[in-house]
């Protein structure tokens, strides 16, 4: 779980990258710093709530 959640950071990251370096396509920058941030916390969480049982 933990490998596919550092997969989908590193994809996300790249998309916001693309998304800047291409400066017609900020949405896509704004959507990959959304998704990483989003992918963060999902992670957090799950890692958190699997540690405590």
């Amino acid at each position: 779980m933990l490998i596919l959640v550092i997969v989908l950071v590193v994809l996300w990251i790249i998309l916001a990258i693309v998304g800047f370096a291409i400066k017609g396509l900020l949405w896509l920058g704004i959507i990959g710093i959304v998704l990483v941030l989003a992918t963060i916390a999902i992670g957090a969480i799950r890692r958190s709530s699997s540690s405590k049982k």
